[in-house]
């Protein structure tokens, strides 16, 4: 990942914080902060399918953030504090989650639709499209996943071996 093209030339960068059955990110965040890079993690809200990406200040700031019922971290509801991506700058690199992805770029979410609702919006930022990179295990890849009309494809997947 880190040595990837899109990854050295991007400066706004989100970026998911792992889920014990994803792929581990700790230290590709690690890494974007020690090449001075800005770092956005989700905020999903609840009963819906909205989702902020908002600023981290360093790898240790995650410690700070609360876990939610989802058992992830994320800044907390009343953290005004931090710039949302879309506030500012916009974003050049998106690293996604899923379960499940096929070759021709579909990925299979959790199905809130936090992602592709996040996607809509930035696509009506001045900034545009960031560059989407979903994070995988080779055993995530499918022949096939099933997809919705609103569901956005990612623009590389990279897994082991790929």
């Amino acid at each position: 990942v880190i040595v990837h093209p899109k990854y050295q030339e991007s400066q706004r960068i989100a970026i998911f914080l792992s889920m014990p059955d994803e792929i581990q990110t700790e230290e590709i965040i690690k890494d974007i902060f020690k090449q001075g890079k800005e770092c956005f993690i989700p905020r999903y809200k609840p009963q819906s399918n909205h989702m902020d990406m908002l600023k981290l200040s360093s790898a240790e700031d995650i410690s700070s953030l609360a876990l939610t019922s989802w058992n992830i971290l994320q800044p907390s509801d009343d953290d005004s504090t931090r710039e949302e991506a879309l506030a500012g700058g916009g974003l050049d690199l998106i690293f996604m989650p899923g379960l499940g992805f096929d070759k021709k770029g579909n990925r299979l979410g959790r199905g809130k639709g936090y992602y592709d609702t996040y996607l809509d919006r930035c696509m009506k930022h001045p900034s545009g499209k960031p560059y989407m990179i979903a994070l995988a295990f080779r055993e995530q890849i499918c022949e096939s996943v099933p997809v919705a009309e609103n569901d956005v494809q990612v623009d590389e997947i990279l897994y082991e071996d790929c």
